[in-house]
């Protein structure tokens, strides 16, 4: 039997999110996105705003992660009926080093993804990372 995103509870559901995001597996995340999925993003840069569309949403995955950031997850934390992730981004160019903490809080809806909100601990470093 294959596991999809509607048989995942919260946690698991934060692992598997996490997990596609650094092996880079967009299908996988799209599966775990409802179609009308918004993403929003604090800050003045080429990723921040809010998306909407499940696969706006894997799109701009992918583009952060094209700017080679190590995704280490701190933690999975989860409440009665959604999840966040706890996670510490870093990056580094010759020009420009990211190392910021942030969450990404997960409202979920059916056992995927509907919304997703990031709040970041450094929004001036993310903005002169992602020009």
């Amino acid at each position: 039997m294959t596991t999809t995103a509607h048989d995942l509870d919260a946690h698991n559901l934060g692992r598997c999110f996490h997990a596609a995001l650094v092996s880079g597996d967009w299908p996988a995340i799209r599966s775990m996105l409802h179609d009308d999925a918004t993403w929003t993003l604090p800050g003045d840069n080429t990723i921040s705003g809010t998306v909407v569309g499940a696969n706006a949403v894997v799109e701009r995955a992918q583009k952060i992660a094209s700017y080679g950031l190590s995704f280490e997850l701190l933690h999975v934390l989860v409440s009665r009926e959604n999840m966040a992730l706890s996670l510490h981004n870093t990056a580094r160019r010759p020009d420009a080093v990211l190392d910021e903490y942030l969450t990404t809080v997960c409202r979920l809806r059916d056992g995927r993804i509907a919304e997703i909100e990031t709040y970041l601990s450094d929004v001036p470093g993310m903005n002169a990372f992602f020009v």
